[in-house]
């Protein structure tokens, strides 16, 4: 039969419009459909878009290395500009507390030394000289505003901090992610927005549970060498009724994931699963007569449970770092959870109130609520699946945003593999990361592993 395309990819956002991009130089006709009405507008529209490389695996530390001289030149990158422009990368450094979550960082260190990242070790005297703003007393282990201890000092100051020069942010993510359509469609690659995908074809058009139509997409080849039934993925079809076939799907659904998976049939064979997760995002005035962009770096601090960073304005903004006293907000539907400001809000800025001097608490809220889709140990899923042709990008809300560029190049090269016949499950594909001068192996994040120990289980999002 002949092809609409040769992949489809499910998904417009940074991870989407990646691995689109990457199929695209591999000489793939692409289509990347979204339900969005424009690339990034899901839930990357609502990432911090921060650039750091403090992670609790060394392939996390890894990937994030590599994709950082990705953003530091994201012109050459991308290979063409965009009517646009081009999202910028801003540095703050990083600083990153210790305290007995992150193990004092000794694990963080380690890595970035193999890694050749320049980092300070700091006391907490240090931070205080560098960060006079800064209060080093020790507030943790973190505990909700209904706890007597809540705002009271548990006695000594923080036992350091770890600074990384080479950290920030990213200006605009949904920019960002225009940029890598207008990169994409440069190599042919299409795009087709207000398109949802409400069910997976596999061959002959028959789905799951579902009776095959008429209109249904004719019988494509056999099964990939190894597997054991002759089905594979066909394409997908819209909400409007129409049709797209190809021979690859790829799920970058993000929050959507799960129900994707679900639609193609392949929950059974996943050790690890991803669901989407509510989460909070304050924005707060900075102290006054403070110019908090220019003396302030990204701060994740475990020892109030938060992570901060400037932003435009004048601006504090600050997410949780999950620590256990706030209970996860899991969400059963995408499409229909409490999008409004919670008392979650007043608890995270007063956790950094008391990091920040002087930091005070607005009368109005202010700042983001949306999902992440987040796997069961907090490390996304970059995988082939049990339906032949059918791949997913998925978990990665929240904390993959920096490792977009490096993802979207692993996931074309899974894909070409594999469908060449290469069984990934048996023999994992791996992939060469110029900067860092490491190999990746793509199956330290497959769907069939057991969920990680070393995870943070946090984010930053």
């Amino acid at each position: 039969m002949n092809h609409d395309y040769d992949a489809i990819i499910i998904g417009a956002g940074v991870i989407g419009a990646c691995t689109g991009f990457e199929l695209a130089r591999k000489g793939y006709r692409t289509l990347n459909v979204d339900k969005q009405p424009a690339a990034g507008s899901g839930s990357t529209s609502s990432t911090c878009a921060i650039i750091r490389f403090h992670y609790s695996t060394p392939e996390g530390c890894a990937m994030a290395r590599e994709s950082y001289f990705h953003w530091l030149d994201w012109g050459r990158y991308l290979g063409v500009p965009d009517e646009m422009g081009l999202a910028k990368y801003v540095n703050t450094g990083c600083l990153v507390v210790k305290n007995d979550g992150n193990h004092d960082l000794v694990r963080v260190t380690a890595v970035l030394d193999e890694l050749h990242v320049a980092y300070e070790d700091l006391r907490a005297e240090e931070v205080a000289a560098r960060f006079p703003w800064i209060d080093t007393r020790a507030y943790g282990p973190p505990v909700s505003t209904d706890d007597e201890r809540f705002g009271e000092p548990t006695g000594g100051h923080i036992r350091g901090a770890v600074y990384i020069p080479e950290s920030g942010y990213i200006d605009d993510p949904t920019l960002a992610c225009h940029n890598v359509q207008r990169a994409c469609e440069a190599r042919g690659g299409e795009f087709r927005f207000g398109a949802e995908v409400v069910e997976i074809l596999r061959e002959g058009g028959r789905a799951p549970g579902r009776e095959s139509s008429e209109d249904s997409p004719d019988r494509i080849g056999g099964a990939r060498p190894g597997e054991g039934t002759s089905e594979r993925v066909a394409g997908v079809r819209l909400a409007d009724g129409s049709i797209i076939r190809a021979p690859v799907v790829v799920n970058v659904g993000g929050p959507h994931s799960a129900i994707i998976n679900g639609m193609a049939g392949v929950l059974d064979g996943m050790n690890v699963r991803t669901r989407p997760l509510k989460k909070e995002v304050c924005y707060v005035p900075a102290p006054a007569d403070m110019d908090y962009h220019q003396v302030a770096p990204l701060i994740s601090d475990g020892d109030i449970g938060c992570y901060s960073r400037p932003t435009t304005g004048n601006q504090v903004l600050i997410g949780s770092q999950d620590p256990e006293c706030d209970v996860p907000e899991w969400v059963d539907d995408p499409d229909d959870y409490n999008t409004g400001f919670t008392r979650q809000w007043e608890t995270q800025v007063m956790r950094e109130a008391q990091r920040v001097k002087g930091l005070g608490i607005p009368g109005q809220t202010g700042g983001l609520v949306d999902l992440y889709d987040v796997a069961d140990d907090w490390i996304p899923i970059y995988d082939m699946s049990d339906l032949p042709g059918f791949y997913m990008a998925v978990g990665t809300s929240g904390n993959q945003f920096k490792n977009a560029p490096v993802a979207g190049k692993l996931m074309a090269e899974l894909i070409e593999q594999v469908e060449g016949g290469r069984d990934h499950d048996a023999d994992p594909v791996s992939i060469p990361l110029k900067y860092t001068r490491r190999t990746c192996d793509i199956g330290f994040f497959s769907r069939r592993r057991p969920p990680n120990p070393d995870s943070s289980y946090t984010v930053i999002g």
